[in-house]
């Protein structure tokens, strides 16, 4: 005797007005019909057919045959069998992370089939359905916890075949709610798509405009149209004087961090928990507001390390750093774009002594003051600053359209999903 399955509804927070029908629970294996990919052996792979991994299915962008990397040589029996076609779901099996274990992606070329790996499952449609609707519904927060409860592992999380047909889900029983539903997603997500683009390539603009003003191979022009006078190089040591004041009272508790990408930050935002001891601050150098701060530490965003203006509040800093001080206030603004650029990086490298540690710039204070600066005339200088400051105004205006855009999506996914 079978146990008829009883039947959930539920009516989304926020829905297109047509439609009235009330939202069933749904088991995924009712619409999905899972297969585990291709196992090849290591001399198979690097041509041959496209071949979809777990970089794919958990990259930002839907999957195409243009955007896959991978490759496998294997006999077109088996590629028939584990053949990728538009609109299949792909979920990566395992993960370090439970919060990643049964991650999903979605297959849209209508003009090449591929295949996929090992530690892929591919979701076939038994049952018709908007894929680009399944999509979404599996990115909803709903969905994701539903699938990562039923991971298993300890070292690594896994979901299988059978786990992700037992997923329940709430899902809209008309085709023409889920098309427009995925119409209006992707129509976000092309948007986002393309303010990111938008944002890229004003951050090139900026990044080869700024290597050609600080080469003077463009320059602005007075009022009148004519040239402003030569730039005259002076050492930083002459704009500026190093900072040597001390926490000896151990009264200052705000522990500051300079970061090659975020520039001065708190230390406990940066780490996400204190790491230096509050016990022992005495020895830290006192950093003021508009105080510019040298970290030795090299890395990929910075070669010969940071140096960074602050911008927060007073706090103290590590003695490893250089702290010094502008002595004409005119200048932070020039000093904070010159120091954004590259042409301070040889004169570092050429006076640098790495010694044992590879990882950190030696320097003496005494070469560090020596660094030889390019400034222009005040009124060329603020030209420069204006145009710059326009420039990250554009910039910064493109990144908070795009933190919008995934908000309101964000926003949306909790409404029109139940």
């Amino acid at each position: 005797m079978t146990v008829a399955k009883k039947v959930e509804s539920k009516v989304p927070q926020l829905r297109f007005s047509e439609f009235r029908e009330s939202w069933l629970k749904i088991d995924l294996g009712d619409y999905l019909e899972f297969k585990n990919g291709i196992n090849a052996d290591k001399d198979s792979y690097g041509s041959g057919y496209k071949f979809i991994n777990v970089l794919d299915v958990i990259g930002a962008s839907t999957i195409t045959h243009n955007s896959i990397i991978g490759s496998v040589s294997v006999d077109e029996k088996t590629f028939i069998k584990n053949k990728v076609s538009f609109g299949d779901i792909l979920f990566q099996r395992s993960s370090e992370i439970r919060e990643e274990a049964g991650q999903s992606n979605i297959y849209l070329d209508a003009e090449h089939e591929v295949t996929f790996g090992g530690f892929i499952i591919r979701g076939k449609a038994k049952k018709k359905f908007d894929p680009v609707y399944m999509n979404y519904l599996l990115k909803t927060w709903l969905a994701r916890k539903e699938i990562v409860t039923k991971a298993g592992g300890s070292t690594r999380f896994n979901v299988g075949q059978d786990s992700l047909s037992k997923v329940r889900l709430y899902s809209s029983q008309s085709l023409s709610e889920q098309n427009k539903i995925s119409i209006l997603f992707t129509s976000l997500d092309k948007k986002t798509s393309l303010l990111k683009q938008k944002h890229e390539q004003l951050v090139l603009y900026k990044k080869g405009i700024m290597q050609q003003l600080f080469s003077q191979q463009l320059r602005f022009k007075d009022d009148t149209g004519q040239d402003f006078p030569d730039w005259e190089v002076k050492t930083l040591g002459s704009l500026a004087s190093k900072v040597s004041k001390k926490n000896k009272d151990d009264s200052i508790k705000n522990v500051l961090t300079n970061s090659a990408k975020q520039g001065i930050v708190n230390q406990l935002d940066y780490f996400d928990k204190d790491i230096a001891n509050e016990n022992n601050l005495t020895n830290y150098y006192v950093v003021e507001k508009d105080d510019f701060v040298y970290n030795p530490r090299i890395s990929v965003h910075a070669p010969v390390g940071p140096i960074k203006r602050n911008n927060i509040d007073q706090g103290v800093m590590s003695p490893l750093y250089t702290v010094f001080r502008i002595k004409n206030p005119e200048m932070l603004n020039f000093l904070e774009i010159f120091f954004s650029t590259t042409q301070w990086y040889r004169y570092m490298n050429s006076i640098a002594n790495f010694g044992a540690r590879h990882d950190r710039m030696n320097i003496t204070s005494s070469d560090f003051f020596l660094l030889p600066m390019k400034i222009p005339s005040d009124k060329e200088r603020d030209k420069l600053v204006d145009f710059v400051k326009s420039l990250d105004k554009k910039i910064n205006l493109t990144q908070q359209q795009i933190e919008q855009t995934q908000a309101y999506k964000k926003g949306l996914l909790q409404q029109m999903f139940v």
